[in-house]
C-alpha cells in the first residue's frame, strides 16, 4: 500500500501531463478526420480490406502486390461496422498514433529517467505536422511506427535485465512490424544496439526474438503470392553495386527532400531544438545518445542511398527518436539553454498549431511540401469528388432499385476505381469497371451497358479524358476541382492547369 501511494504521489502530476498531451494529441488527429481527399494507397488498401472481409479465400490479397497484409487484416474486422470506410481505415491510424505518442514517452523515460524529457518529447510527437499528417492516413506507416518504437522499447528492457520473457514479448512486436512493412527490416538490424548500453551478456536471447519475428513473418507463406515479397524488391530498392558506382546520386537529393520535410512539416523550430538535444546529450548521456541517433540515422541514409523512390511517410518511422533527441533539451542545467529551448518550444506550438488548423480546416492552405501537396491535393493520386459521386449513384439506385447502374473509371486499380468501390461495396445494384487510364472515346464495356438499358456513368481525371463529350453523348453532371498547382512546382512557374474530376452519364452509345 504504501509503495503504490509513493507511486502514485511520484508520478500524479506527470501522469496528468502525460494525460493531457494524449487528450490534445488525440483532438487533432480526429477532427474532421476526412476533410483530406481520399489518396491512391487508402483506396487501395481499404478496397482490399472490403474484399477480405467478404471472401475468406483472399484473406492474403496485398501479397499480390508485395504488400503486407497486418493493417489490412485489422480494417477487415471493423470496417462493416462503419458506414463510412474511410474514416475507420484512418481510425486506425489515429490509435496507432497515440500507441507511438506513448511509445515516445516511455523509451524517452527508460532511457533518461526524466519526466520532464518523456512529457516534452511527447509533446513534441503529439503537436509536429508532421506526425499528425501521417497519424490521420489510412496507411501502413503510423502503424510501423508504433511497433517500431514498442520493438525497441522491448529490446532495451531485454537489454537491460536479461530475461528471455522480455526478448520472446520482442520477437511478437518486431514480428508485427514485418508484417506491416517491408522497412522493419531496419528495426531488426537495430535491436543489438541496446546491448552496447549495459553489457553484452545474455545477448543469445535475441536468438529467441529474432525466431519468433521469422515465425510470424513466415505466416505469409499460406498466401499464394508470398513471393512477391521478394520479387519487387528491385522495383524500390537498387542494386547494393550502386554504392560503388554512384555513391551521392541519389543520396544528396533524397537527403534534400528529408530536410524540406523536416523544414515544412517539422515544423523548422524542431532544428535547433533537436541540434541542442543532441549537444546535450553527447555529453550527459553519450551511449544512450549514439543509439538513439543510429535509430534516426541509419534508416535515413540507407533509404536515401539506396531507394528507387523516397517520399516523406517512407522515413515516418524515424521520426520518434527524433522527436526524443529534442525532448534532451531538458537534460541541461544551464540556465542559457533552458531559456533558449523554452522559447524555442514556444515557437515550435506557434509553427504547429497554424500548420494543423489549416490541415483540419482547409488543407490546401497548409504549409505541404511540393511533393506531398502534388500527391494527396493536386494529382489524379487524389480523390476530390469520389465520395460525393458516391452519394449521387446511392440517390439513384434508391429511386430506381430495379435499374442495374454501371459506372466506368479510368484506370482499373487505385483511386479510381477502388476508391469509388468502397462507397459503393455493398449495393449490388452498382458495378463499378476500370475502362483504361486514357480514355479517347465510349469504352466497349459502357456501349454495352446502355444498349442493355442500365444507367451508365463516366468517372474520369480531365487530363485524361481526350474525346468530345457532345460527339460521345456523355452529358456532364458534375466536376470536382482538385489542389491548385502551386507556381514552385518542377512542371509549372505559373499555377496551373488545375486537374478536374469529371463525372459523365453515357447517354447513347457510339
Amino acid at each position: 500500500m504504501y509503495k503504490t501511494k509513493k507511486i502514485i504521489n511520484e508520478w500524479k502530476w506527470a501522469g496528468l501531463g502525460l494525460f493531457i498531451i494524449l487528450i490534445i494529441g488525440f483532438g487533432i488527429r480526429i477532427t474532421n478526420l476526412t476533410i483530406l481527399p481520399i489518396f491512391v494507397d487508402e483506396a487501395i488498401y481499404v478496397r482490399w480490406a472490403q474484399v477480405m472481409a467478404n471472401e475468406p479465400t483472399l484473406r492474403f490479397l496485398p501479397l499480390s502486390d508485395g504488400k503486407q497484409p497486418l493493417f489490412m487484416w485489422i480494417l477487415m474486422f471493423l470496417i462493416n461496422r462503419f458506414s463510412d470506410p474511410l474514416f475507420i481505415g484512418r481510425l486506425i491510424s489515429v490509435c496507432t498514433g497515440m500507441g507511438t505518442l506513448l511509445g515516445v514517452f516511455t523509451l524517452s523515460y527508460l532511457l533518461f529517467k526524466s519526466k520532464k524529457v518523456s512529457l516534452l518529447a511527447s509533446f513534441l510527437y503529439a503537436l509536429s505536422p508532421f506526425a499528425v499528417f501521417f497519424d490521420r492516413m489510412a496507411l501502413v506507416d503510423s502503424m510501423l511506427s508504433m511497433f517500431g518504437i514498442w520493438t525497441a522499447i522491448f529490446g532495451l528492457l531485454t537489454a537491460k535485465y536479461k530475461r528471455l520473457d522480455l526478448a520472446m514479448v520482442t520477437g511478437f512486436l518486431l514480428g508485427f512490424a514485418v508484417l506491416t512493412k517491408s522497412p522493419a527490416i531496419f528495426i531488426a538490424l537495430l535491436l543489438p544496439s541496446f546491448w552496447f548500453l549495459t553489457n553484452w551478456k545474455g545477448i543469445w536471447r535475441l536468438g529467441a526474438t529474432y525466431l519468433i519475428a521469422f515465425g510470424i513473418y513466415n505466416i505469409q507463406r499460406l498466401g499464394p503470392n508470398f513471393g512477391m515479397l521478394t520479387s519487387r524488391t528491385g522495383d524500390y530498392v537498387l542494386p547494393l553495386s550502386h554504392i560503388w558506382t554512384n555513391f551521392f546520386d541519389p543520396l544528396i537529393p533524397y537527403l534534400k527532400d528529408f530536410a524540406v520535410w523536416i523544414v515544412t512539416m517539422g515544423p523548422f523550430i524542431l532544428i535547433p531544438l533537436f541540434l541542442i538535444g543532441i549537444y546535450v546529450g553527447f555529453k550527459k548521456y553519450f551511449k544512450e545518445t549514439l543509439v538513439l541517433f543510429a535509430w534516426f540515422l541509419f534508416p535515413l541514409f540507407v533509404q536515401a542511398e539506396l531507394a528507387r523512390v523516397f517520399t516523406a511517410r517512407y522515413i515516418f518511422f524515424i521520426l520518434p527518436y527524433l522527436f526524443i533527441l529534442s525532448g534532451m533539451v531538458f537534460l541541461s542545467k544551464a540556465k542559457w539553454l533552458l531559456v533558449t529551448s523554452y522559447g524555442l518550444i514556444g515557437l515550435f506550438v506557434i509553427q504547429s498549431s497554424i500548420f494543423n488548423f489549416y490541415l483540419l480546416t482547409n488543407p490546401e492552405k497548409a504549409n505541404l511540401p511540393r511533393g506531398e501537396r502534388s500527391g494527396y491535393l493536386e494529382e489524379w493520386t487524389a480523390g476530390q469528388g469520389i465520395a460525393e459521386i458516391a452519394n449521387f449513384l446511392k440517390i439513384q439506385n434508391l429511386q430506381n432499385p430495379k435499374t442495374q447502374i454501371v459506372v466506368g473509371t479510368e484506370g482499373y486499380f487505385g483511386t479510381l476505381p477502388d476508391g469509388l468501390q468502397i462507397y459503393v461495396n455493398d449495393i449490388p445494384n452498382i458495378v463499378v469497371i476500370g475502362v483504361g487510364v486514357i480514355v479517347d472515346g465510349t469504352p466497349k464495356s459502357l456501349r454495352e451497358a446502355v444498349d442493355a438499358g442500365n444507367k451508365t456513368y463516366l468517372v474520369v481525371n480531365k487530363s485524361r479524358f481526350h474525346a468530345s463529350a457532345e460527339e460521345q453523348g456523355f452529358k456532364l453532371i458534375n466536376k470536382f476541382t482538385k489542389g491548385l498547382r502551386l507556381p514552385d512546382s518542377d512542371q509549372y512557374t505559373k499555377f496551373g492547369p488545375q486537374e478536374e474530376l469529371l463525372f459523365f452519364e453515357v447517354l447513347q452509345s457510339k
